[in-house]
Formats: structure tokens, C-alpha cells, sequence
């Protein structure tokens, strides 16, 4: 009778945590969209500086703390918390409690789903054939360059590179080391934005977010990218070679 029962709750169990983190997304993508917000952070900045000053080390840890939830949820404001950092932080250190932050939340969402749907999802594909199971060997085959290249990307959603790998059976640790270094980058930028707010704040105006698109900016990330895809461009010229 125990036997029974643990079969039939045991996979609901697993679901939980992904259901509850879909279920709190669902409903801050609706009720959280304006709280958290560039006006917000425009609206509050004396009372954060205040804190910071006043209570650095508590701050730093609610900071942090409040980032990995973002993450951790698919909560909107990812951008605003980045800007918040180096608004409060400076570049540095601000940049590593950005990424410490990123880092945690996104550790925390992926065990969420590797727990709930990843094992099954990466058996049935271990067990398919044709082009599931071509794309899984693939990525099997070069994990550390797929992991940076999607942490690298500005095009790629950070959600969406939070959650994939948890579907292809990524190890824990590869996947955190990847996750942390790959959005160095990124995270340095946005974290600079963020330390110049106090003279977009007294112009009135809003910071250029699309910064990262620019070339002096987008060219090294691509040049990274480039460095990140390279073992799989040699080991795709070799296998030819080999054929």
C-alpha cells in the first residue's frame, strides 16, 4: 500500500518547487512589473542610500538576497536590480554582488526543474532517436562551450538559459561555474551603468540600457562568444577530416 502511494505522490512532489516558482512568476509578471522599475528606484534612491551608509553589511545581504529571489522566481526586474547594485555599490564591488546574486538564483531555479522535469525530460531523450537524440549527444559532447556560449549571448533570455540546461542532465557544479563566470561580462556592464545613475537622476532622463548593443561593447562579447564556440568549430573541422 506504501509502495502505491509513494509512486503516485512522489512525481507531484518533485513538481512542487517548478510549480510554485511557475505559479509566483505568473503573478509578479503582473503585480511586481511597476514596483520593480527604473521610476521606483528613481523615487526611493535616498532612503537606499541612507540605508547603505548607515547598515552596509545588511544591505549587501538584503541586496543580494532580494537579486537571487528575482532570479530564482523569473521575476521582471532583473535589468533594474543590476542597475541597483552598481547604483549603490560602485562598478566594484557592486558587480560581484550582482553575479553572486544571478548566480544563486539561477542555481536555485535550476535545481528547482532538474528536480521536477529534468531526469524524466533527459531519459526520454537518452532513449529517443533521430534528431532529439543528435541534439542531445551534441550537447552532451560540448557542454562547457554551449553552457558559456548561452550565458554569453545577449540575445539569449536569461530564463531560458537558467532552465535548458537543467533538461539535458548539466552537473550542478559545471553549470554554477559557467553560470557565475559567463555573465562577468554582461553583469560588468550594466553594473557600470548603474554607478553613473546619480547624474542620470539629476538630468531627469533614464539610462541607455541598449548600451550593450553598441559595438565598442558587443564586438569583445562576440569575440568571447567566438572564444567559448571555438572547441566545437575545431572538433567539427576534425571530424570531417576524419570522414
Amino acid at each position: 500500500m506504501s509502495n502505491h502511494t509513494d509512486t503516485t505522490s512522489s512525481p507531484w512532489l518533485r513538481r512542487l518547487p517548478i510549480v510554485l516558482i511557475a505559479a509566483v512568476a505568473l503573478v509578479g509578471a503582473f503585480t511586481l512589473r511597476d514596483w520593480l522599475s527604473f521610476d521606483t528606484l528613481a523615487q526611493n534612491r535616498e532612503r537606499l542610500l541612507a540605508f547603505r551608509d548607515a547598515h552596509y553589511l545588511a544591505a549587501v545581504l538584503v541586496f543580494v538576497a532580494a537579486y537571487a529571489a528575482i532570479v530564482a522566481f523569473s521575476l521582471p526586474g532583473a535589468a533594474i536590480a543590476t542597475l541597483t547594485g552598481g547604483f549603490l555599490f560602485a562598478t566594484f564591488p557592486g558587480v560581484v554582488y550582482n553575479v553572486t546574486g544571478a548566480t544563486i538564483g539561477a542555481i536555485a531555479i535550476f535545481l528547482a526543474a532538474k528536480w521536477g522535469l529534468g531526469q524524466r525530460l533527459s531519459q526520454k531523450m537518452n532513449a529517443g532517436e533521430g534528431m532529439v537524440k543528435r541534439i542531445k549527444d551534441g550537447l552532451d559532447d560540448n557542454q562547457w562551450s554551449m553552457l558559456f556560449l548561452i550565458r554569453l549571448v545577449p540575445a539569449v533570455p536569461f530564463f531560458v538559459a537558467n532552465l535548458v540546461p537543467a533538461f539535458m542532465a548539466v552537473p550542478l557544479w559545471r553549470y554554477a561555474v559557467t553560470t557565475f563566470l559567463g555573465i562577468i561580462p554582461g553583469a560588468l556592464v550594466f553594473t557600470s551603468v548603474g554607478a553613473g545613475l546619480g547624474e542620470v537622476f539629476a538630468r531627469g532622463e533614464r539610462p541607455d540600457l541598449g548600451i550593450i548593443f553598441s559595438p565598442e561593447i558587443l564586438l569583445p562579447i562576440l569575440g568571447l562568444c567566438l572564444l567559448a564556440a571555438l572547441p566545437m568549430i575545431l572538433k567539427a573541422v576534425r571530424g570531417r577530416k576524419g570522414v
